[in-house]
Parts: structure tokens; C-alpha cells; sequence
């Protein structure tokens, strides 16, 4: 009889696993979901009870022979993926493929890869949870029901390539809306008056005015502060009330995956994506001291605060003999959890405490080494002491006027010696910018230095960084911290957002795809619906809901809409949304947003009577700003094909010339190089082309290269043309290329040479 099978879900954790068990196991791997529904079609029979067809994923088939030949003669499988709904899914589908008469499955779930978590797992096996796979199926079918529905119709109504999903569509949803807000907001004038004191003893101090008459008091106007401060002048600066008391601040809890995100976004610059890459190397395995792996981390995908016994008594031992009893704790600290189905995991944290970060770093590399740091900072952090903040305030009553002033100072810093989140880090900031306060009694009359009137605007609200959509997401249910770092990465690919300056700001076709998917869909993408949904999610996994029952009351609502959208939703190929600008050609209807094959654009609502088109952009309050553009002017050139005259007029890739006989006469060229193309000084490389190279411009505005003699010649490049000839195989000019990694350098234009020159 062949040795007991453990089927893994990832290549790397083979390694682990055999170092720890030696030869009493076979170990294999699936290499991620083995099965799925079918890329080419929804895959789901909707009439009987939404039940998925399942293939093979293509490419999985010499995986899956590996795992039937491994399995040979075992009557014991132990089937080990991730301890998730996906790595159910996984497990499922693999003892699906590998069933016989005899053969025996059983689960097991690594929530450390150590050699006291794999033998703890490996000595206590579970059954296959089926509540669990049903979460995680009825999501995958909710999700192949929303794309592939929707997303066909985007392609009628807008463009191909154009896709709708259940929750990135929300966080789209989400970034239009701050970005309409942000649109419509209107700065408001106020002012603030700071006093400069000083008392008996130094040091001097300030103090803001907050009240009037024991009413918070606004100051919207430099005449209301002019006021102000002339009644002020007259006024004794006098000491009512001193306050002073001792701060205990707890430190965070280990962290959970969407804290994880957002803490090493703010604290490291990392992405989310790369984030969950790294915390997944170091779940895995690290090759240390005996060139063996060792995985570092617990599982690293986790809603749960919870934490073993085990780990918080490591963690006190750890603090005593490092910081000392001052800084350790009577009993260890645990953290409540606020659904019970997150808590199948504990939070992230280190394996051992006694594996610290100085001691591994020589093995990790700098951004293993960086989030293991913050992981295991956090961790020790969690079982230390309070820290406790000297804090002192102060009431100053000026005749009818209140003004306070505060001051703080670290007193013990117990945890805070270790680690603070992001946002402790700007708390924190902020009470260090606070001077101490001087030593005052009641009733002290105060010097008044001077007073400071200081105007400002009220500011509109941020856009979303990753780190604060991430936070976002999370505080609305929308999703799961594992999918977080997918949702980013997808609204980005898919054009419907980019990053300004690490923000997010909503592209024109995100604001258009949102606007048509709210209005045609107004549930499915509402915040509080998908939330909801989410927890429908977690009852299909706690056996408190079933998941037909899930999936039929989300699809009655679901295809209520979409039959109503497929012929409601508005054409943006056809009519498009309707602007205030009156078209600036015929002077008489309408422009319109529309969408083409090149991108958005505005047309004329007289169209075909009026062919006028332009690109567009938008300005801060998201008013419309029309590109330049040319009003078919007439050109001296004449038509080789029927001898009419030649206009300028504006086309995907800029200015051309067409024949004014349109549409009888569909004749069109390049402006040739006395006209506004750049000429780059090589010449067209198409045989027979008698052309030259020149500079233009897509409608956005990208640049490129082609042939002047367009569209006779349709040669085209995205770098930049070199009149320098290839010193290996000889060819006419070279391309010039930057990238990141190597610099500015040239690139042979034949793409079966291939060869390279330093500028």
C-alpha cells in the first residue's frame, strides 16, 4: 500500500511540508482551483437551482495526472489547500477527481506552516465543510451571473472589452461618487485667533479661541475677526480651569488582512497586491538557517483578532526578557471578534516571537524583510503594556471669550516602543507638536504677546488612496480583505480608474460605465445591497441561510432589471448623454457625449445632416472643455480621386485631409510634412513607400509615429524612430527606448534581430 497523500494547494508549500513530516507522506500540489465554470459560457443552469457546470482548467490536465499517479494505490488522502472558502472549493473539486471505492478524504487545515502546526493539523483532520464550499460557490455564481449578463449588454451600448462586476463595479461606484463631491464642493471663508500667552514662569504658550457667551463661536469674515480682536485688546487674559489627567492608550490588535493592506500601503508604499504576494511568501516558507523552508507567518487571509494561548504566552515570555517587566502584562491580551464565521483563523502573526526580525533578515529579502517587520511589531505590540500620556488643558477666560490650549507629553511609553499604526503615527504627531504646558494656577492673569487672526477655506474630501478605499471597503462589507487587493488591480485595468498621484480618480468611461450601471441597475451596485449580500455569504457558511435560497431571491430581482436595461439603458454608440453645448458647426442642436472604437468623444445630435465630432476633457468642477479643433477648413489641395477640394478635419489620430465631396467621395491623405506633422528625419521602412516618418497624435493625445502618406501607408510605431543604421543586421534605423531597468537605449526596428545599443 502506497504512503498517505497530502495535496496542497501551492508548489511552495511541498517543500515545507516534507521537511517537517520526512518520508511518512507523499506531499503534492494542485497549483491554485483545478476545476471552474467554462470561460465561454455562464456555465450555470439557472432552472435547476442555479447548478454550476464544472471543467477542468485548461492547462490543468498534466496537474491533474500527477495528482491521480500520486494518489496510486493510497487509500488515505488528506487534502490540505488553504484554510478558506476558495481552498474548500479546491478540496472539494480534487476529491471529486480522485473518489474511488475505498479511499478515505480528510481535510486539514494549516493555519501556520511550522513543524507543531503541521502535526497538530495532520493529527486532528476535519471533514470536508459543505457550508463552506456552498459560500464559496454561491459567490462564484453570483459573480459569473453579473459579469457575464451585464457585460455583453456594456458591449452593445457602449464598446467591446467593457465589463461589470458585482463588487468592482461598486468600488467604481464608490470613487465617482467622491469625485462628484468633490466636483460640487464650494470652499467657505473662516477665520481662527490664536493668543500668544506666557504666564509667571516659562514657557510661553498659545491658546485658540473656541467660545462666546459659552457658545462655540465661527468667525466667518476678516470683518467678524477685526471685531473680535478689537474687543479682545481690552480684555485681562485670565487662568479658569486647569485639567490634568493620565491617558492610557491600548495598543492595536494583531492585524487582520485588510490592516494588514492598509498599513503597509501608508507605512511601507506597498500596494495591496504586492502586499498579499510578500505575506504569502512568508505563509509558505522561507529558506533559513538550515537551508530549509519555514513558513514565518499564520495564514494570512483572516477577518479574526483572535489569537492562540500559546502565541500570547510566547509573546509575554518574549517581552520579559527583552523590555523587562515594566513593559510585559499579568495576562496576556486577547481581542474580540465581531462575526463568529471570521473566526476559523487566527489574526497574522509571527510563528514565533523568538524569530525576529533581525535575526531572519540576512534570508528575506527588503520587502519580505520590511512587512515582516511590521507584522511582527504589531504582534509584540499587542501584548505589551498601555502607554499612558501626560495630559493637560487649560480654559483662559478673555471677558466674554473662552480660549483653550492643551498640552501632552509621553509618560510611559509601553507599546508605543515598538509600534504605532499609520493613524497612531499622526496622532501621535500632533500631541508632539503640542508644547508643554507651563506651570499656571487659577485665577493667573496671563501676558498677552500678541494675537494672530489667521484665515482659511473649508477643503472638499480626499480622494481615495488604496489604503483608505481599502478602509472603505472594509468598514461598508463590501467584499473580503482577500479579494481587496484583485478589486484595485481590476478597476485600474479595466480603465475605469487611475492613480493620480497614489489617488484614485474615476476615467470619463468609469464615470459613463457607472452612470449607465447605477441607473439601469440601481440594487445590484448599491452599497448597503452588496453589503448585505456579503452577509448572506457568511450565513450560507454558518449554516444559518441556505444558498439557493441566496441565489433565487438575488436573480428574481436581478433579471427583473436586466430584461428592463436591455432595451432601457441608454446607447452611448447611438444617441449618448445629452450636454448644454450647442454644437459650434451648425449652431443649432446639441452635442452629445458618445462613445466609439477610439474612445469618447462629443457629436453633433444633427448627425448625419452635421458629421461634427470632437474630443473633450473636463475641468476641476467637471465642467466639459472642448479640444481644439479644425471647422473643416478648406484646403488649396484637391481630390485625386474627383477633383474636389480637400478639408481639414479631426479624426482618431488628429488632423487630415478629406474629400469635401463626402460621403460620395470617401478620399482621404495625411497632412504631408509642410502641413503641422513633425517630421523625424527617417524615412518610411514599408517596401515600395516613398514616405517619411513623422510625429503624431491619437485623439487622446498619445503620441506616436507614422508614415506620413497615411492612409496610403499605414505604418505605425509607438517609439521613437532613430536615423541610425543597425551595426549587426544593417537595418535602416533603430527605435529609442527608456524604461526603468536599463535607462535610455536603442532597439533594433527588426524584430528577428533584436539587437541593442547603448545612446
Amino acid at each position: 500500500m502506497s504512503k498517505p497523500l497530502i495535496i496542497v494547494e501551492s508548489p511552495t508549500k511541498v517543500r515545507t511540508i516534507k521537511k517537517y513530516l520526512g518520508k511518512a507522506y507523499n506531499v503534492a500540489a494542485t497549483v491554485g482551483h483545478i476545476k471552474d465554470l467554462p470561460k465561454k459560457e455562464l456555465g450555470i443552469d439557472i432552472a435547476e437551482n442555479f447548478k454550476p457546470e464544472y471543467i477542468v482548467i485548461q492547462g490543468k490536465q498534466k496537474v491533474i495526472k500527477s495528482l491521480k499517479q500520486a494518489a496510486a494505490g493510497t487509500t488515505e488522502v488528506y487534502l490540505a489547500p488553504d484554510p478558506d472558502r476558495e481552498g474548500e472549493a479546491i478540496a472539494y473539486h480534487t476529491a471529486d477527481l480522485l473518489k474511488r471505492k475505498g479511499r478515505k478524504f480528510y481535510r486539514v487545515l494549516f493555519h501556520e506552516l511550522t513543524r507543531a502546526g503541521i502535526n497538530k493539523a495532520i493529527a486532528s483532520p476535519v471533514d470536508l465543510d459543505e457550508n463552506k464550499f456552498n459560500a464559496q460557490q454561491a459567490r462564484r455564481i453570483l459573480d459569473r451571473l453579473v459579469g457575464y449578463m451585464i457585460s455583453p449588454l456594456l458591449w452593445r451600448k457602449v464598446k467591446g472589452g467593457l465589463s461589470a462586476g458585482r463588487v468592482q463595479s461598486v468600488a467604481v461606484r464608490i470613487i465617482c461618487e467622491r469625485e462628484l463631491a468633490i466636483q460640487a464642493f464650494n470652499p467657505d471663508e473662516y477665520w481662527s485667533i490664536t493668543a500668544f500667552l506666557e504666564g509667571a514662569v516659562p514657557p510661553d504658550f498659545t491658546a485658540k479661541l473656541s467660545k462666546k457667551d459659552g457658545k462655540k463661536i465661527a468667525i466667518p469674515d476678516k470683518e467678524s475677526s477685526d471685531k473680535i480682536l478689537g474687543e479682545l485688546e481690552r480684555e485681562q487674559f485670565v487662568v479658569e480651569k486647569i485639567t490634568k489627567k493620565i491617558v492610557k492608550r491600548n495598543p492595536a490588535p494583531p492585524f487582520t488582512t485588510s490592516k494588514l493592506q492598509q498599513d503597509a500601503i501608508r507605512k511601507l508604499r506597498f500596494t495591496a497586491k504586492k502586499t498579499m504576494i510578500i505575506a504569502q511568501q512568508l505563509y509558505e516558507g522561507i529558506n533559513i538557517a538550515d537551508g530549509e523552508p519555514e513558513g514565518l507567518i499564520t495564514y494570512m487571509r483572516t477577518d479574526s483578532m483572535r489569537i492562540s494561548e500559546e502565541a500570547a504566552l510566547e509573546a509575554q515570555e518574549f517581552i520579559k526578557k527583552t523590555s523587562g517587566e515594566d513593559y510585559s502584562l499579568a495576562k496576556p491580551r486577547f481581542f474580540k471578534n465581531r462575526k463568529k464565521v471570521q473566526d476559523a483563523h487566527e489574526a497574522i502573526r509571527p510563528t514565533s516571537v523568538f524569530n525576529t526580525p533581525d535575526k531572519l533578515k540576512s534570508y528575506l529579502s527588503r520587502e519580505q524583510f520590511l512587512l515582516y517587520q511590521l507584522i511582527w511589531n504589531r504582534f509584540v505590540a499587542s501584548q505589551m503594556k498601555q502607554a499612558l500620556i501626560d495630559q493637560n488643558s487649560l480654559i483662559i477666560k478673555a471677558g466674554a471669550y473662552i480660549f483653550t490650549a492643551s498640552g501632552s507629553r509621553v509618560k510611559f511609553p509601553g507599546f508605543m516602543a515598538i509600534y504605532l499604526s499609520a493613524d497612531e503615527e499622526i496622532k501621535q504627531k500632533s500631541d508632539d507638536e503640542k508644547k508643554q504646558l507651563p506651570e499656571l494656577s487659577q485665577g493667573m492673569i496671563l501676558n498677552q504677546k500678541k494675537l494672530e487672526p489667521k484665515q482659511h477655506f473649508t477643503i472638499p474630501p480626499p480622494r481615495f488612496s488604496e489604503a483608505s478605499l481599502v478602509k472603505e471597503l472594509e468598514e461598508n462589507g463590501i467584499g473580503r480583505p482577500s479579494t481587496y487587493a484583485t478589486i484595485l488591480s481590476t478597476i485600474r485595468n479595466k480603465g475605469y480608474v487611475e492613480l493620480l498621484k497614489s489617488y484614485f480618480r474615476p476615467t470619463e468611461l468609469g464615470f459613463i460605465v457607472n452612470d449607465l450601471l447605477v441607473k439601469s441597475f440601481p440594487d445590484l451596485f448599491d452599497v448597503e445591497f452588496t453589503a448585505r449580500l456579503e452577509n448572506n455569504l457568511d450565513s450560507v457558511e454558518t449554516a444559518d441561510t441556505d444558498f439557493v435560497k441566496v441565489l433565487s431571491s438575488f436573480y428574481e430581482l436581478f433579471k427583473k432589471d436586466l430584461d428592463a436595461a436591455a432595451d432601457g439603458m441608454l446607447s452611448m454608440r447611438g444617441q449618448g448623454f445629452v450636454t448644454d453645448i450647442v454644437c459650434p458647426e451648425c449652431k443649432k442642436n446639441k452635442l452629445y457625449i458618445k462613445v466609439g472604437r477610439n474612445g469618447h468623444y462629443l457629436g453633433c445630435a444633427g448627425y448625419p445632416d452635421c458629421t461634427f465630432t470632437v474630443n473633450y476633457t473636463r475641468d476641476e468642477k467637471g465642467k466639459i472643455q472642448l479640444a481644439e479643433y479644425i471647422k473643416n477648413e478648406v484646403t488649396d489641395k484637391v481630390c485625386k480621386k474627383c477633383n474636389k477640394p480637400m478639408v481639414k478635419k479631426n479624426g482618431a489620430y488628429g488632423v487630415f485631409l478629406a474629400c469635401s465631396g463626402y460621403p460620395e467621395c470617401k478620399y482621404t491623405e495625411s497632412i504631408n510634412s509642410g502641413g503641422s506633422l513633425r517630421q523625424i528625419g527617417v524615412s518610411c521602412p514599408e517596401v515600395g513607400c516613398s514616405g517619411e516618418i513623422v510625429e503624431k497624435k491619437t485623439r487622446r493625445g498619445k503620441v506616436f509615429f507614422g508614415c506620413n502618406r497615411y492612409p496610403d501607408c499605414k505604418f505605425a510605431t509607438w517609439d521613437r524612430p532613430v536615423n541610425r543604421k543597425c551595426s549587426k543586421c544593417g537595418e535602416s534605423f533603430m527605435l529609442e527606448k527608456v524604461t526603468k531597468k536599463d535607462g535610455k537605449f536603442f532597439l533594433c526596428h527588426n524584430p528577428e534581430c533584436g539587437h541593442r545599443e547603448s545612446p
